[in-house]
């Protein structure tokens, strides 16, 4: 408790401070700042990254100092920036808050600025108290030549602790300005970083050099002894130190360079390695040629010889990094100069994108699956594609573009943006999306002065209110921000301007950038093209030639061909394009329409690569693209009434005499309304349900056009006929790779017999069958009868009355049970509607069924378990018979149905309707049925998205890949996170399952019955 009323009206509470610990009431008194001339103070204290760990520290910091206490509290409560610097160091950095209390004396210097490289380099060299070595430096600071190499006085244990010492000073300092730099200014809002991480990175690349600068000093010392050097090494900075763009805790890559090559300046570079790994960082030589088995040390002429005849293509990659760091500097320019026009003409190499692209999937593959998400270096939409994106465009574009010549990243990032590689908005969205992993990777990195990539894991609130608040990121804000920019990145390789590439193939001005057929190729295949080849191919078929056409084409592609880069099959979508075009050859609005409206083309390419259903359909109906823009009433591919266009398939088909020619008419006009449904569906602007309904709407209307027309074009009919839907045709749920379920119902005329009318119907029944189920190149019209009695053995045509009779003497609980989603899709509707009020009583009886029934209903459904699931299908991915999908779901509503018939609102063929009805009235838990609900919208979106992939009808989702990539698409996810979409389904079926489990197989005592 506070020591007075005053204090606890004026002083915040521990828990608005985001103190927990039992002694923090106890700490802040000890330290003076439990008072209200301390609110500043605690104030900031509230903002640091774990205040706990904070005010932990200050009372040891308190402790180390003793009566030099109050000198740091006075300094504190004057000075706002060492407030800030100090808390937000010991409240974001446990191992370097140890080191300011080892050291308690170094507070003052977090007054100072950041340290410059100058004072880098004479503190580190300083603390071994080195000069140069073989030449003169300047009496009044020997520590600023970068001609040559130093000699330390000061060898063994003794400077090995001075130079760690020393650098983790300075590492201190630059940490507390970086910190600083994203403390809230105040307890509710977080502030922008002010300290830019080029200067952050630049800071600690400097740190790097004085401080390897110094380590080679001792080096020198020990290996040489009293004697002069003899020869002469250059230290050649790789990788992230090379760039300049180093981590708090990173390897340092390095390579050696000499004249001459002998064993004492190799023992040299040996003892530089260990001095460097035992006080800094690792350092790592593995860069050189032939990697850990090649020589440590070489000259010149062998580098030279080596790169010239043996080098593989990664190693031109890892040298556009390279930079002369320490040692000889005129041999490390050397080395630069003579090895730099070798990297340039590397993109030459005949397999050049290959082995880029291979690297990058052996560095992917290398990384667990399930922390792909979590480890920011390494992972999907991770450091190393922007990395890899870059280094591969500068080496594509950079024998030509010298601006193209750098060594940083976001440098490099620049110059691409203003070579107009990449877009300027997209390229400068991906430099902040750079920044802000690599921010994340410096506080994970800091937290304990340790080497990590690796994300908290993102359920972990703790860890992530940590970082959040170390990375001045809003809490609650970081795992969202953080999915973003994942998904941001790893669309690097699609975010590239296409321009280059149609200058290649196209008449363009003469100072208009070319590229050779070659270099678009590589550029093709760089921006994830698998057959860029082809690509190129399709690209001059399209845009070559002087023509209008041509020429239109070639303002159109590089932007169509940058959203076509967004979806998941680039190459495919592509290709379509490309048969689309040739298709609409003389449809002059074709182009006329991509060109004005800017809307239609980018839904267009969206399909295109994401559909090859979708896309055949707009290929054969390709008055559908009209359909693609908007209208005034919003998109024109939402048709607020199917039912118009179901009337008007039936009109346009009953016009011809002939049976084929109806059908043709038929199935013409169905193309036109599923290319239509799919194409909306595909572009979000149906939900499942609205398919769904759509999809049944073009069956029944199919049906009832092949209905008439046989009628018509038989002798007298000697019989009405009725068709009544089963299954999710009679439900309205069709998706598009669902048969027809159906049952045909026939009612003799009067004076005709009964045999002679059943027979008649039998033959116009089959014959419509026969003619719907031709084959053609639209997706199939197959009419299932195997729900009727008796099954496949039973007769195509009943009566209503030998319905009735089998029904009634013969009918077997699963007969019943397919009854509750019987409806009348086609045919004629009185003869319909006499069938329906004489099944009702069998399938809605007024007291449910019994005890007996719902055992059946069990057995059955264990043999639908053990038996209909095919060979090799995975249960839990199985969008039909899988773990919580839809035949779980579904059988689960039919045998609530039937225990509540007696609920006069649950009579209807619909699965989700029926689910509606069970939420309402309490029947289960208002939750389980929403649950049930929202799986079986997953899993019919999931079993549509198959069929928009593949084009035929499918139910297992398949392995994570890139054809689950294109899956995702298709079902409205991004395709680069297919992941996420899969771990979405297997959670909601996963819960389904155990909903399931309770309501249906009765587990846990659960009684099936009406919920108080």
């Amino acid at each position: 408790m506070y020591s007075s009323r005053t204090t606890r009206r004026t002083l915040p509470t521990n828990a608005a401070l985001g103190l927990t610990s039992p002694t923090a009431t106890a700490d802040l008194e000890s330290l003076g700042w439990l008072n209200e001339h301390s609110l500043d103070i605690l104030w900031a204290l509230s903002g640091a990254g774990d205040v706990d760990l904070a005010l932990n520290t200050a009372v040891r910091l308190k402790s180390a100092l003793g009566e030099d206490y109050d000198a740091l509290d006075r300094a504190i409560r004057k000075d706002p920036a060492i407030r800030v610097r100090l808390l937000s160091l010991i409240g974001g950095s446990t191992a370097l808050g140890d080191h300011l209390v080892a050291h308690p004396e170094l507070w003052s210097e977090l007054a100072d600025e950041a340290p410059t490289f100058s004072e880098m380099m004479q503190a580190m060299l300083g603390s071994v108290e080195a000069t140069p070595e073989g030449i003169e430096g300047d009496p009044a600071n020997p520590y600023l030549s970068t001609a040559g190499t130093y000699r330390a006085a000061i060898t063994g244990p003794e400077a090995q602790t001075a130079l760690k010492n020393t650098y983790r000073t300075l590492l201190m300092r630059i940490a507390a300005h970086d910190l600083a730099g994203t403390y809230p200014e105040s307890p509710r809002r977080a502030g922008q970083p002010t300290v830019p991480f080029r200067k952050v990175v630049g800071e600690l690349s400097d740190l790097a050099d004085a401080a390897l600068t110094a380590a080679l000093s001792v080096a020198v010392a020990q290996v040489f002894k009293d004697k002069p050097m003899e020869g002469r090494l250059a230290v050649i900075a790789m990788g992230k130190c090379g760039a300049r763009e180093l981590n708090y805790i990173s390897d340092v890559d390095v390579i050696f360079v000499s004249e001459p090559a002998d064993t004492k300046i190799t023992r040299l570079a040996g003892e530089f390695i260990r001095i460097g790994s035992q006080c800094f960082f690792e350092v790592d030589a593995a860069l050189r040629p032939e990697g850990k088995r090649g020589v440590l040390v070489r000259t010149l002429e062998s580098h030279v010889a080596y790169y010239t005849r043996w080098a593989h293509t990664w190693e031109f990659q890892a040298l556009l990094k390279a930079r002369p760091m320490t040692g000889d500097r005129a041999l490390g320019d050397a080395y630069i100069e003579s090895l730099s026009p070798m990297v340039w003409t590397a993109s030459e190499r005949e397999s050049f994108v290959e082995d880029v692209q291979a690297m990058r999937s052996r560095v992917l593959d290398n990384v667990p699956a399930e922390l792909r998400e979590r480890e920011l270096k390494l992972g999907r939409g991770g450091l190393r594609d922007v990395e890899f994106a870059v280094q591969l465009l500068q080496l594509v574009h950079g024998r030509s573009d010298d601006a193209l010549r750098v060594t940083n990243t976001i440098d490099a990032l620049e110059a691409l943006i203003e070579g107009g590689y990449v877009g300027r908005e997209d390229g400068y969205h991906f430099i902040e999306a750079y920044e802000f992993l690599r921010l994340l990777e410096h506080r994970l990195q800091l937290q304990r002065v340790k080497r990590t990539h690796m994300m908290p894991d993102l359920a972990d609130d703790v860890a992530l209110r940590w970082l959040a608040r170390t990375s001045g990121v809003r809490e609650g804000e970081l795992g969202a921000e953080y999915r973003a920019v994942l998904r941001q990145i790893s669309q690097l390789h699609a975010k590239l301007f296409f321009r280059p590439l149609l200058n290649s193939v196209v008449n363009l001005d003469v100072g208009t950038l070319r590229l050779s057929p070659d270099a678009a190729q590589r550029q093709l295949a760089a921006l994830g093209y698998v057959f860029p080849g082809r690509a190129y191919e399709h690209l001059s078929a399209l845009a070559s030639g002087g023509s209008r056409k041509a020429k239109i084409q070639a303002m159109l592609l590089p932007t169509l061909m940058e959203w076509l880069s967004r979806t998941s099959d680039p190459d495919a979508g592509l290709l379509n394009y490309r048969k689309l075009s040739e298709e609409c050859e003389e449809r002059q609005w074709f182009l006329r329409l991509l060109r004005d409206e800017g809307i239609v083309g980018q839904r267009l390419m969206k399909i295109l690569g994401n559909s090859p259903y979708v896309s055949q359909l707009i290929i054969d109906t390709p008055e559908t693209l009209k359909l693609l823009g908007d209208g005034a009433s919003g998109p024109k591919l939402v048709n607020p009434h199917p039912e118009t266009v179901s009337k008007s398939l039936v009109a346009a088909a009953c016009r011809k005499t002939n049976p084929d020619a109806a059908i043709a008419v038929a199935r013409g006009l169905r193309r036109a309304e599923l290319a239509r449904i799919a194409a909306a569906d595909l572009l979000g602007m149906m939900d499942v349900k609205e398919v769904c309904r759509s999809l049944s709407l073009v069956w029944d209307a199919v049906l009832e056009a092949a209905l008439r027309a046989e009628i018509a074009a038989s002798d007298e009919p000697l019989a009405t006929i009725t068709v009544i839907g089963m299954g999710r045709l009679g439900g309205a749920e069709l998706g598009y790779g669902s048969d027809a379920d159906v049952m045909f119902v026939c009612d003799p005329l009067p004076g005709v017999d009964e045999t002679d009318a059943v027979k008649w119907s039998i033959g116009v029944c089959d014959r419509m069958r026969r003619r719907l189920s031709k084959p053609s190149k639209d997706p199939s019209l197959e009419v299932d009868l195997g729900l009727r009695p008796e099954g496949r053995s039973g007769p195509v045509v009943r009566t209503l009355e030998s319905y009735r009779a089998y029904y009634e003497r013969w009918g077997e609980t699963w007969e019943i049970q397919a009854l509750l989603r019987a409806a009348v899709v086609a045919g004629s509707p009185e003869l319909g509607q006499r069938f329906i009020d004489m099944i009702n009583p069998l399938r809605y009886p007024e007291e449910g069924v019994g005890e007996d029934v719902v055992r059946e209903v069990r057995r059955m459904k264990a043999r639908v378990d053990n038996e209909r699931l095919p060979r090799g299908a995975d249960r839990n991915t199985h969008t039909k018979l899988g773990r919580g999908a839809l035949t779980d779901i579904e059988w689960t509503v039919q045998l609530l149905t039937l225990m509540h018939s007696d609920v006069e609102q649950l009579h209807t063929p619909s699965t989700l309707e029926a689910l509606d009805v069970i939420r309402d009235q309490a029947i289960i838990r208002p939750q389980q049925a929403e649950t049930l609900k929202v799986a079986w919208l997953a899993a019919t979106r999931a079993r549509n998205a198959l069929v928009l992939v593949k084009g035929k009808r499918t139910d297992q989702l398949p392995s994570p890949g890139s054809q689950l990539a294109t899956v995702a698409a298709a079902a409205g996810w991004d395709h680069a996170n297919y992941q996420e979409f899969l771990e979405n389904y297997l959670k909601l079926t996963r819960k389904a399952r155990a909903v399931v489990d309770e309501v249906f197989w009765g587990s846990s005592g659960f009684e099936l019955g009406p919920m108080g």
